[in-house]
């Protein structure tokens, strides 16, 4: 009898029959019961004549070819192929559908908040895959977007400080925004100037204009592994690419009280939680595995350019 692979997609399993295809991007890689299970962000279905993922395992990676199932019973047709809902309200919808986004607030703010304002154009801007912005930078993907604002919830109440390091095309720093309120105050830090004057651009063509306008919402060039003193300390501390280590002054920066949600490591990332408690103590604890852009300077991240 055929082997049948079992995939793990929005937190339920399926055996992945022959005859239907759908392409996927690997996330991570998990062991359950001794038997390997693989976590994938569903993407692109029914639409490619083979499904490609990358594979990181044992210091190496594998590109192979899947057939995998029919998955009518998620909706994906609905999610890719543009029946039922369609463009943002659709991604939040299968989002929720999926598990991803629990928390309502946190669907609120992202159906406010158009992510197709924050692509370049002709980007498949409601998929769920990271998009190149330029400048060796990307946009995380909606699921990823969704998993930090939920881990970031409690801390990024109406009236708190929140900073976003690397912040891209502005997109993230927008929900932040969003969730403190006028009464609160939000930086992004990118050290890349175009994607800054970029980012505010987007922001004013969005919901979150007016608190552009206000101050309470900022975007700034500068390096972000060393934050932006001027309005720490932070309830919430967000890193959109990865660190070798966490950098000390972003954890000077955090609150006490407050949260940090960074990605780690080089080749092998863990999305990380530090809390650090009232009495300036560090608690840390990995949430999944991920993939991101490493976090370094210009220089390097451009290549001199």
């Amino acid at each position: 009898m055929r082997s049948c692979p079992t995939l793990t997609a929005y937190g339920r399993h399926y055996c992945a029959p022959p005859r239907r295809l759908v392409s996927l991007t690997f996330t991570s890689l998990h062991r359950h019961n001794s038997a390997q299970f693989l976590n994938f962000s569903l993407f692109t279905a029914f639409r490619s004549p083979f499904s490609r993922m990358e594979i990181y395992s044992s210091g190496f990676s594998d590109s192979i070819c899947l057939e995998t199932p029919k998955l009518d019973s998620i909706g994906l047709e609905q999610f890719q192929t543009g029946t039922g809902l369609t463009g943002n309200k659709a991604m939040v919808e299968n989002l929720k559908r999926f598990g991803v986004i629990s928390s309502k607030k946190v669907a609120k703010v992202m159906e406010a908040l158009d992510r197709g304002l924050f692509v370049p154009a002709g980007s498949s801007a409601y998929a769920d895959t990271p998009l190149p912005i330029g400048y060796n930078a990307t946009i995380s993907a909606p699921h990823m977007h969704a998993m930090c604002l939920q881990l970031l919830e409690d801390k990024l109440q109406p009236g708190m400080r929140a900073l976003d390091v690397g912040s891209g095309t502005g997109y993230l720093t927008g929900c932040f925004a969003l969730m403190v309120g006028a009464e609160g105050r939000v930086v992004g830090v990118d050290h890349i100037p175009q994607l800054v004057d970029m980012s505010i651009k987007n922001v004013e063509k969005s919901v979150a204009a007016s608190l552009l306008q206000k101050g309470s919402l900022s975007l700034h060039v500068g390096d972000g592994r060393k934050g932006w003193g001027e309005f720490a300390p932070y309830d919430a501390i967000h890193v959109g690419a990865a660190a070798s280590e966490v950098p000390h002054a972003l954890l000077d920066q955090l609150k006490p009280g407050g949260r940090m949600v960074i990605p780690v490591g080089t080749y092998f990332q863990e999305l990380k939680v530090i809390d650090k408690s009232e009495d300036g103590s560090i608690k840390a604890r990995t949430e999944t595995s991920v993939r991101y852009v490493p976090l370094t300077s210009r220089v390097e991240q451009t290549g001199g350019f």
